[in-house]
């Protein structure tokens, strides 16, 4: 790969079609997608009604600009906040632009109160992004290291932690925002309590703070609702989403509601690409399979399968931390770091992922089988057994 930026530690391996969970590599050899390119492939490979539907759309339109009206567009809004109870939406391509959209709501949300600093909250082991505002915004030094001086305008405090976002708030009168995910993927499956959200809610509305939730991996039903925040009840005032929204395709979106609903008018952001055509027929196509195939509901009970097989198949098994998660959305925390399982799952026929070190994360497709739960529990058990035994 002489031509390549160098940014990926790539494993030696290349896939050339997949066929529902599984994917086959260029020699013929079979995997089993655990981590469904990283909690994008939503409805897993090949699915009959998307190919079908992206390959309509780009017989007929790619691409026209946002300088026109997209109907797809039009709708694809419309479904998102009747699924959500969001009130407008803006498109774009990825979840760090998802996020830098809102990052730029809450500082001119900040400027219209009058405040000419404004500050947003954030959290310990978030990650919500690689673009500089992001990245500052993101949890995580090692990924920071090297690209300082990073974008001010950020406070950090403990996940979970109600009471340290409250001292922050009666140390600093610029704070206009709280930023946060559901679930942190990146930072280990770490999931926000409902008490937790429901209080930082309250406390947003108390202090006129925009609410603002990182969807990106947790979003589009992973977790068994369509979005993280309705397992609390509470609904945010923005609200990001990529990744699993278009199946593979590109698309974004950041979401407002309430106090951030009408902030952004003609010239005060925009996307090029955001929102197209054949990404939003993408993005409807993925929410109708979703609901006819009753996905949300199979994403619980799977989840709940894959935790539940993976405990008693390790149980007593000594370095096993914590096996935590939401959905298809599943950490098992070792006591050690395990970097090396990703290599030895290729091995074996099993794409996993490691994160924050010590912790294997799984991501499965919604559309996830009984068969598919058992084989994945049966053969990451064994994997791990014998990393931890070694």
């Amino acid at each position: 790969m002489p031509h390549l930026m160098n940014t990926y530690a790539r494993l030696p391996v290349a896939f050339s079609h997949g066929e529902g969970n599984w994917i086959f590599d260029t020699d013929g050899k079979r995997y089993l997608d655990a981590l469904s390119g990283i909690a994008v492939n939503t409805l897993g490979h090949n699915h009959p009604k998307l190919v079908a539907a992206i390959a309509g759309q780009a017989a007929r339109v790619l691409h026209t600009s946002n300088l026109y009206r997209i109907p797809q567009q039009e709708e694809l809004a419309d479904r998102l906040a009747g699924l959500s109870r969001m009130e407008e939406v803006f498109f774009c391509n990825s979840g760090c632009e998802a996020n830098e959209a809102a990052i730029k709501l809450a500082r001119f949300f900040g400027h219209k109160k009058g405040v000419d600093n404004p500050v947003v909250i954030v959290m310990e082991k978030a990650f919500h992004g690689r673009t500089l505002a992001t990245l500052s915004a993101t949890g995580n030094r090692k990924a920071q290291a090297g690209f300082e001086p990073l974008v001010s305008g950020f406070v950090r405090v403990p996940y979970n932690d109600l009471p340290a976002i409250r001292a922050v708030a009666e140390q600093n009168p610029n704070v206009v925002a709280v930023l946060l995910e559901m679930v942190q993927g990146e930072g280990g499956i770490h999931v926000a309590d409902p008490e937790f959200q429901r209080g930082l809610r309250s406390l947003c509305d108390e202090k006129d703070w925009l609410l603002m939730c990182d969807e990106v991996q947790c979003g589009m039903g992973r977790t068994g609702t369509w979005f993280g925040f309705q397992h609390s009840g509470i609904l945010p005032d923005v609200a990001t989403l990529a990744k699993g929204l278009g199946s593979g395709v590109p698309v974004g979106a950041c979401m407002t509601a309430g106090k951030a609903a009408g902030l952004f008018g003609p010239g005060n952001h925009g996307s090029t690409f955001g929102g197209n055509p054949l990404a939003c027929t993408a993005a409807l196509t993925t929410i109708a399979c979703i609901e006819e195939d009753q996905l949300l509901a199979n994403a619980v009970t799977q989840g709940d399968a894959i935790r539940s097989g993976l405990a008693e198949a390790l149980a007593g098994v000594a370095g096993i931390v914590d096996i935590r998660g939401k959905g298809l959305m599943i950490g098992i925390e070792l006591d050690r770091p395990c970097g090396e399982l990703v290599a030895k799952g290729l091995a074996a026929g099993l794409l996993i992922n490691v994160t924050a070190d010590k912790v294997v994360r799984l991501l499965p497709a919604l559309t996830f089988s009984v068969a598919d739960t058992q084989e994945l529990v049966q053969r990451l058990a064994a994997l791990i057994k014998e990393f931890l035994t070694a």
